[in-house]
C-alpha cells in the first residue's frame, strides 16, 4: 500500500516535472535567440517575461491539487497580472510610444554629445523605453524616453562645435587688446574660426566670451580645459589683470607693478591628455560596436548581391563571409564588454 501510494505520489509530480523542464527549455532558447545586445534586448526581456507567465500558469496547471483549488489560484494569478498591467501600462505605453518616436525622428544616435536640463553626456545605448549616457564623471544616467520627448535636448553635432569661455576684465582695459590676446588664445589652442563677444557691460567689469570651433568633438573636454589654459597665459602675457575689481591687498606696491605671475620657461604646452578616452569609455565602445554593425550590414548585402549576380566567384564570396564572420566576433567580445 505504501508503495502504491509513493508510486502514485510521483506520477502526479510528472506533469509539473515536465512542465518546469519546458520552461527552463525556453528561457534558454530565448537567452541564445535574443543575445545581450541594445536592439535585440528589449525583445528578449519581453519574450523572457512571456515565457515566465506562461510558465506560471503551466506550473499552476500541472501542480496536483484540486481543480477548485487550481481555479482559484488562476483567479488570483490573473486578478494580479491583471492590477500590475493595469498600473504600469500608463507609464510603460507612454515610454514606449516615445521611444518610437525618437526612432523615427533619429534626433541623436549611439555616441552623439546630448544635453537633456542639466543631463549632459554621451548616448551610450537608445532603447525602446529609456535612453541611456555617460557622464563626465564616467557614470551612467538612465533617462525615460517620456522625459528626454517632454524637455528640450540639446545635440552637438557631429561636425563640429564652439568652444568657448568668459572671463570678467575691469574697465581698464581697452577691449581691443582684450580682443587680441583672446583671439591668440583660440590660436594657440588648435581651435578656428575665433571670435570675441562682450557679453555683458557690469558695475564694475565687463564680461568676455570667447569662442572657437572645434571640428573633432572626441576633444571636447579636453579643449575646454586647454582654452581656458591659453587665455591665463595670453592675458598675462599681455600685462592684463584677471583679479576682481574689489581686490585689496595691504602690500606696497612700486609704480607699474602689476598682479601677473611671473612667466613661466616650459616645454611647448602642458599636457592635454585625453580625458575622454576615461569618461566616456563605454559611449566610445557603443560607437564602435554601432559602426561594426553599419559594416556588417554593408558587406551582408553586398554578399548577397555578389550570390545573385556572380555565384560562380567563389573567392570574393568567401572573401565577404569571413569578413562577416571576423565582426561577428568582434561584436560578440564588444557587446560581453559593454556589459562589464
Amino acid at each position: 500500500m505504501n508503495a502504491d501510494t509513493t508510486i502514485a505520489a510521483v506520477t502526479s509530480l510528472i506533469p509539473l516535472g515536465l512542465a518546469i523542464v519546458v520552461i527552463i527549455i525556453a528561457l534558454a532558447i530565448s537567452r541564445r535567440v535574443f543575445p545581450a545586445s541594445a536592439d535585440l534586448r528589449v525583445a528578449g526581456q519581453l519574450t523572457k517575461i512571456g515565457i515566465v507567465i506562461a510558465g506560471l500558469i503551466l506550473v499552476l496547471i500541472t501542480l496536483p491539487i484540486d481543480n477548485d483549488l487550481r481555479g482559484q489560484l488562476l483567479s488570483l494569478v490573473g486578478l494580479v497580472l491583471t492590477g500590475v498591467i493595469g498600473l504600469s501600462s500608463t507609464t510603460f505605453v507612454a515610454n514606449a510610444m516615445a521611444g518610437l518616436m525618437q526612432r523615427t525622428v533619429e534626433s541623436y544616435t549611439v555616441g552623439d554629445f546630448i544635453r537633456v536640463e542639466d543631463h549632459f553626456g554621451r548616448v551610450t545605448e537608445k532603447a525602446l523605453l529609456h535612453t541611456e549616457i555617460q557622464t563626465e564623471d564616467r557614470d551612467l544616467i538612465t533617462l525615460p524616453n517620456l522625459y528626454i520627448i517632454t524637455h528640450p535636448v540639446r545635440v552637438v553635432r557631429r561636425s563640429g562645435t564652439l568652444i568657448s569661455a568668459e572671463v570678467s576684465l575691469g574697465y581698464d582695459v581697452h577691449r581691443h587688446d582684450v580682443r587680441d590676446a583672446l583671439l591668440k588664445a583660440v590660436e594657440s589652442a588648435e581651435l578656428t574660426d575665433g571670435f570675441v563677444q562682450i557679453l555683458s557691460l557690469d558695475d564694475y567689469s565687463i564680461t568676455y566670451r570667447v569662442s572657437g570651433f572645434l571640428s573633432d568633438i572626441d576633444t571636447m573636454v579636453g579643449k575646454r580645459t586647454q582654452l581656458r589654459g591659453r587665455m591665463l597665459d595670453e592675458l598675462h602675457d599681455a600685462n592684463i589683470e584677471i583679479v576682481s575689481p574689489s581686490f585689496m591687498h595691504q602690500r606696497p606696491l612700486q609704480n607699474g607693478e602689476r598682479f601677473v605671475p611671473d612667466k613661466r620657461v616650459a616645454d611647448d604646452d602642458e599636457p592635454v591628455g585625453k580625458p575622454e578616452a576615461i569618461m566616456f569609455d563605454k559611449a566610445t565602445l557603443a560607437t564602435r560596436v554601432d559602426k561594426l554593425k553599419q559594416q556588417k550590414d554593408r558587406i551582408v548585402q553586398e554578399l548577397r548581391q555578389m550570390q545573385e549576380e556572380q555565384p560562380d566567384n567563389t573567392v570574393e564570396l568567401r572573401w565577404r563571409e569571413q569578413q562577416i564572420a571576423a565582426i561577428s566576433d568582434i561584436l560578440i567580445t564588444l557587446e560581453e564588454q559593454k556589459t562589464q
